[in-house]
């Protein structure tokens, strides 16, 4: 039941900020992007993206790190301010402060979690693997999110683990019993939440490679002390159900609502873990 009235909870919030959607939404569409320096941080919660280099010879279909941003970091922001008690950063204008972050920068430790999209793009140089492996065992979280099929997810895992080898730190499913699931909302599923355009092409399906992609996933990287380093939700674009919050009102009930629980809740537990 209290996953239930959570879910309730997060509609009814939603519907009663329209105005605020429609201001997240398409009033940033062409927001200029900028890489983070050590000013931007100001001790408040900063939606952290991470920008890397990619590779051309990937085989999956996905886009780049560009992936979703940046709607999906400017709406997350605004709903983790309005349905928690973290304090967001935001600049004079009441706008959030969401960040872009380099693998080679400092600037990366400064964020406890960052987010990758289309994570199969990626090329992570050994310099980047270096820097990424100590960025996580130092108390860092890696989120990847928006990979598809057998393909991306084959790409993605040579690259991770020229990070951390699977013979120290392997990858394993995330039970939906683990506290992730529960840090603010009851998340009863993994959520297989499509782009708007597969979705509305398709007249309503979820699967974007069809068979290849049918079952969504949540798996992990953990270290010594069973914390999870790396989070990655494949088959899946969470992302998209906060990118394209409001774009269209059935795309909306779908998958907003569970989207954000689940990102709420990755958020909540990087910052507490």
């Amino acid at each position: 039941m209290r996953g239930s009235r959570v879910l309730v909870i997060l509609v009814v919030v939603f519907v009663a900020a329209a105005a605020g959607v429609a201001e997240g939404q398409f009033g940033r569409r062409f927001f200029q992007p900028q890489v983070a320096t050590d000013l931007d941080f100001d001790g408040q919660f900063h939606y952290c993206r991470l920008v890397y280099g990619s590779s051309l010879n990937r085989r999956g279909g996905g886009g780049g790190w560009t992936t979703d941003y940046p709607n999906a970091d400017i709406n997350m922001s605004i709903r983790l301010s309005e349905l928690t008690r973290i304090a967001v950063s935001k600049d004079g204008t009441g706008q959030p402060n969401h960040l872009l972050v380099r693998i080679a920068g400092d600037e990366l430790f400064q964020c406890p979690l960052v987010i990758m999209s289309a994570p199969e793009r990626a090329f992570i140089t050994d310099d980047d693997a270096d820097r990424l492996r100590e960025y996580l065992l130092k108390g860092g979280m890696l989120w990847t999110d928006d990979s598809w099929g057998s393909y991306d997810w084959y790409d993605w895992v040579g690259q991770l683990q020229e990070v951390l080898p699977a013979s120290e730190y392997p990858i394993f499913d995330l039970p939906l019993d683990h506290v992730l699931f529960r840090t603010q909302f009851e998340v009863t599923e993994f959520p297989q939440i499509p782009s708007l355009n597969f979705f509305m092409r398709s007249g309503g399906g979820t699967s974007e490679r069809g068979a290849d992609s049918a079952v969504p996933a949540v798996r992990a990287v953990a270290d010594d002390d069973g914390r999870i380093m790396v989070l990655m939700t494949h088959n899946t674009d969470i992302q998209d159900s906060w990118e394209r919050e409001g774009d269209d009102a059935s795309y909306f009930y779908a998958f907003s609502p569970r989207g954000y629980a689940f990102g709420i809740n990755t958020i909540l537990y990087a910052l507490t873990h």
